[in-house]
């Protein structure tokens, strides 16, 4: 059994990265500048092909659904790549999801994956149809990362060191209900996780427990109930076993989103930490999904458990 899950990492000096716009298009400067970051860290980015394309209606998508997934699709595929960057959110992720081969994708080597926002759409599909970690980082090619130099360190150790046994906590972050618990993490922007609960194929849940990362940007304390409740409607969260809040940069009063989550999440009785760093805010740290986790929502603070072995992997496995 390996210490390190292959979908994960780490990289070495030389490893080819490809660089994708499953979403919103691109500015052409920060993509350059995410290329030139990425070699100064010894690898050698690969742009896919459409990666610089407009839709030709929809000015919010980079290319066309087809071509994005086709990206997407090649980046994943391509044995010489060794590692995939989703280089922008926005909007779009979800629409390419149909366009996928999920028999292709899982006949692949498993590499890293990176992304966040709405590329949680992505994250999602990739841990329920091909049983693979990814991890939920800063966009590569965003000023959120370029010009953010504690988000850019932590996505460098991310890519080039071993990820298990760290711990995540933050100063100023809190607690909503107290307690300990340990699962799967998964999850990512609540927007998105709300929007991806209703697709025909979506597989059947798998067995949890879970512990639950959720985060947005620029949505009201009314549209956060919405998304909640849409989730806890559908069943999101009948394995969860704890909660992770992160940042909610631009939704409003901060105190007002604590309390929807509070109600909301609360009857749940797992335990709730609250603003513990990840997504939109400044010095974002990047996390990975589909990892086995210890949470101390008292703390609080959230342990990648060393050495364990990928719930997801195992899952896939017995199928």
């Amino acid at each position: 059994m390996p210490r390190h899950a292959p979908s994960l990492g780490p990289l070495a000096r030389g490893d080819r990265v490809a660089l994708v716009a499953p979403a919103g298009p691109v500015p052409s400067d920060q993509l350059d500048r995410a290329s030139e970051l990425l070699r100064t860290w010894g690898l050698e980015p690969v742009e896919s092909k459409h990666v610089r394309d407009h839709h030709p209606t929809a000015d919010y998508l980079a290319g066309t659904d087809a071509d994005r997934a086709a990206d997407l699709t090649d980046a994943w595929c391509d044995p010489t790549v060794d590692a995939v960057f989703c280089v922008r959110g926005g909007y779009g992720s979800v629409r390419v999801l149909d366009h996928l081969d999920a028999e292709a994708l899982r006949a692949a080597r498993p590499k890293p994956l990176f992304g966040s926002s709405d590329v949680t759409a992505i994250h999602e599909y990739w841990r329920e149809s091909l049983g693979v970690s990814t991890w939920f980082t800063p966009m590569i090619a965003t000023l959120a990362l370029l010009d953010d130099a504690a988000a850019t360190a932590d996505l460098r150790r991310a890519m080039l060191e071993p990820w298990d046994g760290r711990t995540y906590t933050r100063s100023g972050a809190g607690t909503i209900t107290t307690g300990q618990a340990s699962g799967t993490l998964i999850g990512g922007n609540l927007a998105v996780l709300a929007m991806t609960i209703g697709a025909r194929s979506r597989p059947a849940p798998r067995p949890g427990p879970y512990v639950a990362l959720l985060e947005d940007v620029n949505e009201e304390p009314y549209r956060i109930d919405g998304f909640l409740t849409s989730l806890l409607r559908s069943g999101w969260f009948d394995d969860v076993a704890g909660i992770v809040l992160g940042s909610w940069d631009d939704c409003g009063d901060l105190e007002a989103v604590r309390e929807v989550c509070t109600e909301r999440l609360g009857p749940l009785g797992v335990p709730i930490a609250w603003e513990l760093g990840f997504g939109h805010g400044p010095a974002a740290p990047s996390i990975p999904l589909g990892t086995v986790v210890d949470l101390d929502a008292s703390t609080p603070a959230l342990t990648i458990r060393s050495g364990a072995r990928l719930a997801t992997t195992t899952s896939r496995e017995q199928r």
